[in-house]
């Protein structure tokens, strides 16, 4: 396997583990409605998160598939992985 195949694939299942992450416990917050006053602030930022990440893990995910099996869009699915990536930092890192 290529250094750039086994970063990808390392990324790829990072994202995919932090959107899973997420969407399960979205899905315990439905199922405590007892507390939903007390998790109603972070809603929102919740759904943001599991948007971003679950694009980032798509988008990881097809470029790594394009890398491993040396497609001509590997390129776009690459930049795709940067862009997505950059918008992680941007929305993510510490101010």
């Amino acid at each position: 396997m290529k250094p750039l195949t086994a970063l990808l694939a390392i990324l790829a299942g990072s994202a995919v583990a932090l959107a899973a992450g997420l969407i399960m416990t979205w899905i315990v917050i439905l199922l405590l409605p007892e507390d939903e006053q007390r998790f109603a602030p972070e809603h929102a930022h919740l759904v943001r998160a599991i948007l971003v990440f679950t694009l980032f893990a798509a988008a990881s995910g097809a470029s790594f598939y394009g890398q491993l099996r040396e497609r001509r869009w590997r390129g776009g699915a690459h930049g795709a992985t940067l862009a997505v990536f950059g918008l992680v930092l941007w929305l993510y890192w510490p101010q």
